[in-house]
């Protein structure tokens, strides 16, 4: 793994998830809480990006010419399906466990993904840029939120799109995403949110602002328990939500 002095990486958080890395692709697994909410992030992702780069989803490779990035890529659920739009995909995640999950499941699919065990400063640092940086569900685990962020900003070409998603604080974010997925649930380990580490909407715009990012839009993933499914919401950005921004051309 590469290593740097100004890591963001948090060993505590890292452990967590090395601890889970062989359920990645089990979707009634630890994970099942990002299978669930997968098809939403996706609707989300490739809109922005279809819109930023003038792409047409129609297309069987809409995203061919784009390098991407998926940095705590996990075992690869949002690698594979951007690959399969044509993107030239980079995976990287600081729980080295989840990269030989990754590789083997991409072989198995026949997809073509370059996943590295190494951060995001790491990357930076090595002078690294694409067009997109996906950080989905990674800021609320890290150390700094802001030196990280501002490592995605370098990650990022001149004009480039950076899309992060997190989960805002409050008791209601509290009581669904600790108490209700973690304790009552059981979808996910307890202890594996700290809910003091969640970040307000209006928290995040700020730090991606700081860190010379131009925020664009955001948008909240709501959890529907009669349908058992998620949707975007304009609106409701009480517990998940998701943010698009670019770096100044």
């Amino acid at each position: 793994m590469q290593t740097d002095k100004s890591s963001t990486i948090d060993p505590a958080e890292v452990a967590k998830f090395e601890a889970m890395a062989a359920e990645w692709w089990d979707p009634t697994g630890k994970f099942k809480p990002l299978h669930m909410m997968n098809p939403v992030r996706l609707e989300y992702i490739t809109t922005q990006i279809a819109a930023e780069f003038s792409r047409d989803l129609k297309d069987p490779h809409p995203f061919k010419g784009l390098r991407l990035l998926d940095i705590g890529c996990g075992g690869g659920l949002l690698c594979e399906p951007m690959a399969r739009l044509g993107a030239t995909v980079v995976g990287v995640d600081a729980a080295g466990r989840n990269i030989p999950v990754a590789q083997a499941h991409a072989a198995q699919s026949g997809l073509e993904i370059d996943y590295r065990h190494t951060s995001a400063e790491a990357m930076a640092e090595a002078g690294e840029q694409f067009d997109i940086v996906l950080n989905m569900e990674v800021v609320e685990h890290v150390a700094d939120p802001l030196t990280y962020l501002s490592a995605c900003h370098d990650l990022l070409k001149p004009g480039g799109l950076h899309l992060c998603s997190t989960l805002n604080r409050n008791s209601k974010s509290f009581a669904m995403a600790i108490v209700g997925a973690e304790w009552v649930m059981r979808w996910l380990p307890k202890g594996t949110h700290d809910w003091a580490k969640f970040i307000t909407p209006d928290e995040l715009y700020a730090l991606i602002s700081r860190a010379g990012m131009t925020p664009v839009d955001r948008k909240g993933y709501v959890f529907n328990p009669i349908s058992w499914q998620w949707k975007i919401s304009d609106r409701d950005l009480s517990v998940n939500y998701v943010t698009a921004a670019l770096r100044p051309a």
